[in-house]
C-alpha cells in the first residue's frame, strides 16, 4: 500500500476561512440589508416607545432643632420626668414607615391608583401592584452612610412622577410624626396620671392627719379643763419636748382650744403638705404640653424633589445599536448558511 493511500482526504464539510471571507464579502449586500432592517426595527421601537422619567428624592436624618418641639415637657428621668427623645429615635420611626408595605399599600390605594387612567385600573389589582413595586424604589444609599434613604419612582409623565415621590414622602412624615405625638401624649398622660394619684393620696394622708391631730387635742383639752389648767406652766426644756405627747394638756385648754377651733374652721389641707406645690407643678407640665406640628420635622431632604426632563427609558442609541448588531449577526449567518446550501448543491449535482 502506497503512502498516496493514507493521504487524509479533503472534509467537504469543513469551512476554509479564505473561502468563507470571500463568500462572506460576496455576499455583504445581504448582510448590510439584514442588518439594515434589524436596526430599522430597533429604531422604531426606541422611537415608539413612550418615554420613562424617573423622580427621586434623598432624605436624612432630622436636625436637633427639628425635633426641639417634641422635646417640650421631657426634663430627663432626673427629676422625675420624661427622657428627652434623641434624633436617631425619631428617625428610626421615620425609615420604619418608610419602608413599611403598610405605608407602600396605602400610597398605592390613595394616590398612584387614582393617577392612571381607566384602561390601566381595568387589570387585576395584584398585577398593578406588582408593576407598581418594580417602580417604585425606596433603599439605602449605600453602606458607608446608611442614614441617607433614596426614593425614585418611574412614570411616562415626569410632573407625575415628581409629585407621587412628594406626596409619598410627605404621607410617611406625616405618619411618623403621628406615632412620635401619640407616644409621647401616652407617656405624657400615664405620668400626669400617676402624679394625680400621688396628689390625691397626699391630700388623704393630710386629712388623717388633720383628723388624727384633731382627736389629740380634744383628749388633752379633756384633761386640761378636769384639772382646771388655762394657761400652761412654766416648764424647762426638756419637759417642753414631751407637750405634744402624753403631756400635751401641760398646754392649757386655752392654747388646745385655740388650736382646734382653727383645725375644725380649715377648709383646705393644701398649704400644709410639704410637696404637693412641686407634684401640682409636674402635674401641670405634663397636661399643658402643646407640641406645634409645623415646627416638628423627623426628616429632612437633601435637596429638592425637581421634575426630570430627561428620559431613563428607553435608551434610543443603545437599543439601535444592538439592533444593528443582531442584524449583523443574523445576516453573517443567513450567508453561511446559502453558501453551505450551494456547497451541497454543487457536490450532489
Amino acid at each position: 500500500m502506497t503512502e498516496q493511500a493514507y493521504k487524509p482526504q479533503p472534509n467537504d464539510d469543513e469551512i476554509d476561512l479564505v473561502e468563507l471571507f470571500q463568500s462572506l464579502w460576496e455576499q455583504k449586500l445581504l448582510i448590510v440589508l439584514v442588518a439594515l432592517i434589524f436596526a430599522a426595527a430597533a429604531a422604531s421601537y426606541a422611537l415608539l416607545s413612550k418615554p420613562v422619567y424617573e423622580a427621586s428624592a434623598v432624605v436624612l436624618p432630622p436636625s436637633i432643632s427639628d425635633i426641639a418641639g417634641l422635646n417640650l415637657g421631657r426634663t430627663g428621668t432626673v427629676n422625675g420626668g420624661l427622657e428627652p427623645f434623641l434624633v436617631s429615635d425619631v428617625y428610626a420611626v421615620f425609615i420604619q414607615n418608610l419602608e413599611s408595605d403598610k405605608s407602600r399599600r396605602k400610597f398605592f390605594t390613595e394616590y398612584y391608583l387614582p393617577s392612571l387612567d381607566e384602561i390601566q385600573r381595568a387589570g387585576s389589582r395584584d398585577s398593578i401592584y406588582k408593576a407598581f413595586n418594580n417602580k417604585f424604589i425606596v433603599k439605602a444609599m449605600d453602606k458607608n452612610q446608611p442614614a441617607r434613604y433614596l426614593i425614585t419612582i418611574e412614570d411616562y409623565k415626569p410632573d407625575l412622577a415628581s409629585f407621587l415621590v412628594r406626596q409619598y414622602i410627605d404621607q410617611v412624615g406625616k405618619r411618623s410624626l403621628d406615632d412620635m405625638l401619640h407616644n409621647s401624649e401616652r407617656e405624657f398622660v400615664i405620668k400626669a396620671q400617676n402624679i394625680e394619684r400621688q396628689i390625691k393620696s397626699e391630700r388623704n394622708s393630710a386629712k388623717i392627719r388633720k383628723d388624727d391631730r384633731e382627736k389629740q387635742l380634744n383628749e388633752a383639752l379633756i384633761v386640761a379643763d378636769a384639772i382646771g389648767l388655762d394657761n400652761p406652766p412654766v416648764v424647762n426644756t426638756e419637759l417642753s419636748a414631751f407637750m405634744d405627747g402624753s403631756l400635751m394638756y401641760m398646754r392649757g385648754s386655752k392654747s388646745l382650744r385655740a388650736e382646734l377651733e382653727v383645725l375644725r374652721a380649715r377648709t383646705s389641707n393644701d398649704p400644709f403638705i410639704p410637696e404637693l406645690r412641686d407634684y401640682e407643678a409636674k402635674y401641670q407640665l405634663f397636661t399643658d404640653v402643646n407640641v406645634d406640628r409645623e415646627k416638628v420635622s423627623v426628616f429632612r431632604l437633601d435637596g429638592e424633589i425637581s421634575v426630570p426632563d430627561q428620559a431613563i427609558k428607553p435608551k434610543k442609541a443603545l437599543i439601535i445599536a444592538l439592533g444593528v448588531f443582531l442584524g449583523a449577526m443574523l445576516g453573517v449567518l443567513v450567508a453561511i448558511i446559502r453558501m453551505r446550501l450551494a456547497k451541497h448543491s454543487t457536490r450532489v449535482g
